[in-house]
């Protein structure tokens, strides 16, 4: 034990990164043991995470005592310990008879100074303490960079959100100037965010247009864009739906857009063949009007419930439909609960590959919950304007004019002078009566 003793007297001090022991015997109930050093009270402490079964206890020791409970546990209950440190490193085994083999490797160089607070401080991609001007006229920071303390859980979001961009950077075109479209950006926290990070601290080339309905917010962030010299940032009043004033869009944001706005900022960005597509939906009433199922008729009874279930249900059919689309994506935690309740972001990056998504379990899920997302209905609509009937389309037999025409209750539509059956759905946007 000697040599152990040795071991731990040196390596148990600032540099020490951790302590992992593990390989329980004989009649301990812990299963494993990480240690790492913390400063408590401006002294050096190290901190004890003791798992027994599903539960976890922390104790903090000071270096003498530290060594003394390690040395009782390689002794009597345990056959294995890891030790990484700036230092070097060291593994530490015991055999069945009580044999302890020790081997170490030293480190030459390139030490790492590990965190020593007891709480460890979050590392936010925009730092606390660096003042940044458009964060500071927007009220989350002071003139001295400080986070104003109301405003903490923007500054929060603020960074999670940098985080899904930085994850996305490498899908974003390299040899041209990157175009990214953010629908509904409202006051624009996120949207100056984008800016400031892919353009003044990464360096991309990159254009943002903000769009919203709301001119005063419009004005507003177009003076700040003006006052902070961000030239390739520009904010338009403008409807999700109607807007067709680029082209081609690299990257759509789409934050907080209410109810089907979500669904047609989706469709302009599959449009556009956008690259990447990062959407937090807000409100969703569509689908909670709509959502019927027998089975689970006990539970949607309840409108608390029936409201939550047919958001949720909402945003695993746009995430599936892009995947029909030809897209990766994932529906990922935004930010914590705690700090909002809209916290589900849609994360989408065209595939680069052929393959493709069968609709068959989505045609199933929604003819179950008879549902019809506007999404839907959007990639399904025909060149020529007509309402068709979603449901099977790709199983539908087309007359000589194309059009699709609905299997439901065949017997029983209305034709038209072409005697076409149409689809019974949004009949009264047709207006295709005898007159015609």
């Amino acid at each position: 034990m000697e040599d152990l003793k040795g071991l731990l007297e040196k390596y148990l001090n600032k540099a020490l990164l951790r302590i992992i022991i593990s390989g329980a015997r004989g009649d301990t109930d812990i299963t494993k043991i990480n240690i790492r050093p913390v400063i408590l009270k401006g002294t050096l402490c190290f901190q004890m995470e003791m798992f027994r079964g599903v539960k976890v206890f922390h104790e903090n020791l000071k270096k003498k005592e530290t060594v003394s409970r390690i040395l009782e546990w390689m002794r009597d209950s345990f056959r294995q310990l890891q030790l990484e440190s700036g230092l070097g490193m060291a593994s530490v085994l015991v055999s069945k008879k009580g044999k302890i083999t020790i081997k170490e490797k030293t480190q030459s160089a390139g030490v790492k100074v590990p965190e020593h607070a007891h709480n460890k401080k979050k590392q936010y991609l925009l730092e606390e303490g660096i003042p940044i001007d458009f964060l500071v006229d927007l009220g989350v920071m002071t003139t001295e960079g400080k986070v104003v303390h109301s405003r903490y859980d923007k500054f929060r979001q603020i960074n999670r959100f940098l985080e899904f961009i930085e994850d996305v950077r490498d899908a974003l075109p390299k040899e041209r100037e990157i175009t990214i479209l953010d629908f509904g950006c409202g006051k624009s926290y996120l949207t100056f965010a984008m800016y400031y990070y892919l353009k003044v601290c990464k360096g991309l080339n990159i254009r943002i247009t903000g769009l919203d309905l709301k001119e005063d917010v419009i004005r507003n962030c177009s003076v700040l864009a003006e006052k902070y010299g961000y030239e390739k940032l520009e904010f338009l009043k403008g409807d999700i739906a109607k807007y067709e004033g680029k082209e081609k869009v690299d990257m759509v944001v789409t934050l907080h857009a209410c109810d089907t706005a979500t669904d047609y900022a989706l469709y302009k960005a599959i449009q556009w063949n956008a690259k990447v597509i990062l959407s937090v939906p807000c409100c969703q009433h569509e689908l909670n009007k709509q959502i019927q199922n027998e089975q689970l008729a006990p539970v949607l009874k309840y409108g608390l419930l029936k409201e939550r279930i047919a958001a949720l249900v909402t945003d695993g059919l746009r995430a599936e439909l892009l995947e029909q689309q030809g897209y990766d994506t994932q529906i990922l935690e935004f930010i914590d609960m705690e700090h909002t309740p809209k916290n589900i972001l849609i994360r989408a990056i065209r595939r680069s590959g052929k393959r493709k998504v069968s609709d068959v379990t989505y045609e199933k899920c929604t003819e179950a919950l008879h549902v019809q997302p506007t999404l839907e209905s959007l990639l399904r609509k025909p060149s020529t304007g007509i309402p068709v009937c979603p449901k099977n389309m790709d199983k539908l037999r087309k007359p000589p004019t194309g059009i699709p025409i609905c299997p439901k209750n065949m017997d029983k539509l209305r034709k038209p002078p072409t005697g076409i059956p149409i689809c019974p759905k949004n009949m009264d946007k047709l207006r295709k009566g005898a007159a015609e």
